[in-house]
């Protein structure tokens, strides 16, 4: 089938689709005058048939011609109960995705998907927005929105400061990160409720970042006493999804160095899922709060600012500290290394097992070096994020992970 054919039978499709979709919207209550799914399907064609004749000059004319047409039918019909402009725009926009269809239609396609999706679901979208969203959340969407498309691509992407350890953009990525964290843990509490919410999402967006959940689960305990125990539940299952983590990138990287590391992530692995059941268990037998806390912000900006300068001045230490004592080995590099981020050092030894510029069983102690000082890291993160009292439920944990560690590779060692 020749490709103009096909494009234009995408094209129709497009238009059937929004049609489709704006009929099942009106649920039997559009009038004569209303636009259906024919005037969709002949509008998308004609958008297409505008590109395929006379191109973007040709489709920019329909376009007006088409909003002069609708402006006109609201102008006739806006004093109608019921009356908007949802039909109007989408009228127009199924013109030009038509066109857009004669230049890349699976582009096309997934605009004609979205707009079906967003006209079939207003009951549901309307019942969100005024019902199931708080003030709150609405304003806290709006900083995040603020935070990762105004703010992040005015930052300068490049290496700042004293012994040029900053950078700006990778900082504020993770303020960022910290912010949809917090995100995604509110949604989890008002689906699941605190108990069960906080430590899952925890455990989820460890994947992601360990420290950066700490901070965010850290700021949500400083806001909300009450919920203290599942959020260090899910900051220490955060560490289980770090150890899971590194068992994988360190295996995708070298074979050898996984076997040698075996004993090390086993311990800490169930070292940390010990610790983060007893907080879960604990936070699951915590009656729940009588009243639910609807009216909090998604997140706490401070507490992801916070995280920011925290993480600002390890990497700081860590670059003096490379200034100071140079890479005089791979101990010091992957300790060093480890106050920012565990997993890096870890890729960067195994590495060097997987090239065969050192052995297998030397493996170890470098990325347990690089693991035990992102522990301290995640010690401060919790301190400057949640308080004394979080920081003095969550450290131990952490500890004990790191130290568990040790001790399967002191086990692992004299095994061999």
């Amino acid at each position: 089938m020749d490709a103009p054919l096909l494009n234009l039978l995408v094209a129709l499709g497009v238009g059937l689709l929004i049609g489709t979709g704006r009929e099942r919207a009106m649920d039997g209550a559009m009038r004569p005058a209303d636009a259906g799914v024919r005037t969709f399907s002949i509008a998308a064609l004609g958008g297409a048939v505008a590109i395929a004749c006379g191109g973007v000059v040709l489709l920019a004319v329909l376009a007006v011609a088409i909003t002069a047409l609708v402006g006109l039918s609201y102008w006739r019909n806006h004093e109608q109960e019921g009356a908007g402009l949802t039909t109007e725009f989408s009228l127009l926009l199924t013109v030009l995705a038509g066109g857009l269809a004669m230049k890349a239609p699976s582009a096309a396609g997934a605009v004609a998907i979205v707009t079906a999706l967003l006209l079939s679901s207003r009951e549901r979208l309307h019942h969100f927005v005024r019902t199931v969203l708080t003030e709150d959340e609405v304003r806290s969407a709006l900083i995040l929105g603020a935070a990762l498309i105004v703010v992040m691509p005015l930052l300068p992407d490049q290496q700042m400061g004293p012994y040029a350890a900053l950078n700006p953009k990778s900082i504020w990525r993770l303020v960022v990160l910290v912010l949809l964290i917090g995100a995604i843990g509110h949604l989890a509490t008002r689906v699941l409720g605190s108990r069960f919410g906080l430590p899952i999402s925890g455990l989820a967006s460890g994947f992601v970042s360990s420290s950066a959940t700490i901070g965010a689960m850290g700021a949500r305990a400083a806001k909300d006493p009450k919920v203290m125990t599942s959020a260090v539940a899910g900051a220490v299952l955060s560490t289980v999804a770090t150890v899971l983590q590194m068992a994988v990138v360190v295996g995708a990287t070298s074979q050898s160095a996984l076997q040698a590391m075996a004993a090390p992530l086993i311990g800490a692995g169930l070292a940390a899922a010990g610790y983060g059941a007893i907080f879960t268990i604990a936070a699951l037998r915590t009656p729940p709060p009588k009243e639910a806390q609807q009216s909090d912000s998604a997140f706490s900006l401070s507490g992801a600012l916070i995280f920011a300068l925290t993480l600002s001045v390890v990497l700081l230490a860590s670059a003096a500290l490379r200034a100071e004592f140079g890479e005089t080995g791979a101990i010091l590099a992957a300790a060093v290394a480890g106050f920012v981020d565990t997993h890096a050092p870890a890729i960067s030894t195994a590495s060097l097992a997987a090239n065969g510029r050192m052995p297998a069983q030397d493996v170890v102690i470098p990325i347990l070096a690089g693991f035990t000082t992102n522990t301290i890291t995640k010690i401060v993160v919790a301190t400057t994020s949640g308080g004394r009292a979080f920081a003095l439920r969550v450290a131990p944990g952490v500890v004990l992970v790191a130290a568990a560690a040790w001790v399967g590779a002191l086990i692992g060692h004299v095994a061999n």
